[in-house]
Parts: structure tokens; sequence; C-alpha cells
């Protein structure tokens, strides 16, 4: 404007340039309406944009979590922790005013952490330190690197003991409890010794090729026979004696995990196996292992569906840990190496064998 203005007062004189200049005004001045009505009807629009917007969508994207001092394995169990809802439901019931030395107490910084992973704010990287460090404390070390399933059962294991509510730390152990009953049968004089007991996860023995999740259920639930320095002892024969043991199951849980054993000690020498195990996407352990029910087994319902898969890849000394999950909205799978998180398909989980590759 200040342009037009110095125009205007030095062609006063002349008023053919006057003309020209006003001209030039009344051009400016129709741009700068055509630019304000532009303005407001894209600002119009976005506000709609937004207002139509559920901001549950905004949740359909997995958050990242930034390797910190050699964390991977507790990234993924942490994206695992977050996709079973039952968890961290349980979690938001607990009331944990109470809780002293709280930067101690696994389960409060687990329901504090699980909750910003799943905040209504755009996906970003989470801060999850504090729970490191919580777990440091509890003496997960961290610049450690760790077993996933041993990690895993240590934060069930801290639930149970840094929980104020004993009624909601039994319920979060439930959703685990596998109850099973042990046989162990004397071949010497055919007694057999029962005990009822529960595992938190089924870990499976793997064969040296292909391997299948039903086969590996199968023998897992075939009897073992006890011989050599592997004998046990009888109380009847009053010695140990060759015998035959067994599992069965009692209830089987609402989230069952499986732990495949993919390592191998021999003569002080670890090696991992890197080979092939087959999984569905469901399945019902009634068709696959119903021999493996007790007697007195009285579930009706023994349909699984995955959602998580933890992935070791690399050697038995040295390794790093992902995962995939499925998210609870949108049913999607996503793959989650640390920070880097992207989309996944059903064919790249199924190509997981333990050796590093991203989804394709």
């Amino acid at each position: 404007m200040y342009t037009h203005k110095s125009d205007a007062a030095r062609n006063e004189s002349d008023p053919g340039v006057t003309s020209t200049v006003v001209g030039v005004q009344d051009e400016s001045d129709r741009r700068l309406q055509l630019v304000k009505r532009s303005r407001d009807l894209m600002s119009s629009r976005f506000r709609r944009f937004l207002s139509s917007i559920r901001w549950s969508d905004l949740e359909q994207e997995m958050r990242g979590l930034s390797n910190y001092r050699l964390s991977c394995c507790v990234n993924t169990l942490l994206q695992t922790l977050s996709a079973t809802w039952e968890v961290s439901d349980l979690l938001e019931k607990w009331e944990a005013a109470g809780v002293r030395a709280d930067s101690h107490n696994v389960p409060l910084q687990l329901k504090r952490v699980l909750a910003a992973m799943r905040s209504d704010h755009l996906p970003q990287h989470v801060p999850h330190r504090d729970f490191l460090h919580c777990l440091d404390r509890n003496c997960v070390r961290l610049s450690v690197q760790h077993d996933a399933d041993e990690v895993f059962l240590s934060i069930l294991n801290f639930v149970q003991q840094q929980m104020d509510d004993r009624a909601l730390a039994l319920e979060i152990q439930n959703l685990y409890k596998i109850s099973v009953e042990t046989h162990l049968q004397c071949l010497e004089c055919d007694s057999v010794q029962t005990r009822t007991s529960y595992l938190l996860s089924l870990h499976l023995h793997l064969k040296e090729d292909h391997n299948s999740l039903a086969g590996c259920i199968s023998s897992f639930l075939e009897d073992q026979e006890l011989r050599g320095i592997d004998r046990c002892f009888c109380a009847k024969c009053g010695i140990k004696t060759p015998s035959k043991q067994g599992v069965k199951l009692l209830s089987l849980p609402r989230i069952l995990c499986v732990h495949l054993k993919r390592f191998r000690n021999s003569r002080g020498y670890t090696r991992k196996l890197d080979c092939q195990v087959t999984f569905p996407e469901t399945f019902d352990f009634s068709e696959i292992a119903r021999e493996g029910f007790a007697t007195d087994f009285a579930q009706n319902e023994c349909k699984y569906t995955l959602y998580a898969v933890v992935v070791h890849s690399g050697s038995a000394m040295c390794g790093h840990y992902t995962a995939y999950v499925r998210h609870r909205g949108n049913q999607g799978w996503y793959y989650a190496d640390d920070s880097f998180i992207r989309q996944a398909s059903w064919e790249d989980v199924q190509r997981t064998n333990g050796k590093y590759n991203r989804p394709q």
C-alpha cells in the first residue's frame, strides 16, 4: 500500500498516470479479496476436515520405542504388552496412589508407559526410560543382552510382588496361567506320582529341521522316558529308577504364550537353531492336542488367534529383538524394530525364522 500512496501523491498533476495507478490499485484490491476468500475457504474446509476426523483413527499407527542401552528386548515386550489390551485394562483399574518408591515399582511404571503408548496424541516415540531404569533397579540390567522369555516372566513376577491390589495382580497372572498335571511313573514298580502346578508359557522344543506349531505342542505333551543321569527317585523302591514323565492340561489361559526353544547347549557351547517353524494365524487347541487334556479338563472354547510374535535375530551370543504385532483397532499387522515402525503382511509374519530380515 505504501507504494500506491506514494504513486498517487506523486502523480496528482498527471491525470493520465493517475488513471493508470488507480487501475493497478483496483486490480490489487481484487487480488487481495481473492486471496482472502481462498484463505477463508481453505480454513473452512480444514475445520470441516478436523471435525470429520475420528481421533481413534490416529491411533492406527504403533508408536516406536528408541533403543536405549540395548533395550530392544524390552522394547519388543512393551509392544506385545501394549497389544494385550486385557493387561492394560487391568492396570488402569489399579489405584496406585499409596505405592511408595514408585521409581522401583515395575507394575506402576508399566502402567504409565502402556498408557503413553496408547495415548490420543499423534504417533511418536514413547518416553520409556523410566520403565527401563525401574527394571534396572530390580536387577534386569541396562546395557546387557537379555532373553525375552526370561524378562517377560520377570515382569509378571514383579506384578505379583509389587502390586498392592492382590486381586488385580492375580487377574493379570491368570490371563497367562496354564494349569497342568505332571505324572511320574516308575518303570520298575509302576507306582505313579502326580503333581498339580501351573505354567505362564509353553516352552516348546524344536527339531533341527522343519517344525510346525502343532507338531511342537504334540511333542511337548508326549510322555518321555527318563533314564541314566535323568532317573528320578522312587519313594516305593527307595532308589533312583528309570521312569516315564508326562504332562496333562487341566486348563488353558485366555492368552497363550509360546516360547520356541531355539538354543542348544552341548559341551559348554551354545548355538542357535534358525530352522523354520510354520504356525497358523488361528488354531483350535482341541483339534491338535486333545489327547493332552486331563480327564477333568472342562473348557469348551480352545480357539486362539495370533496377535504378536517376538523375533530374535542373530546368534546365541549376540542378537537383536524385533516384533510383529496385530493392531487391536484395524487388525492389521505391524513390524516394530525399536523406533522403526511399518505396516506388514501376514506373509511377512510367516517368514520369520530367527534370521535378521525386515518385511518386504
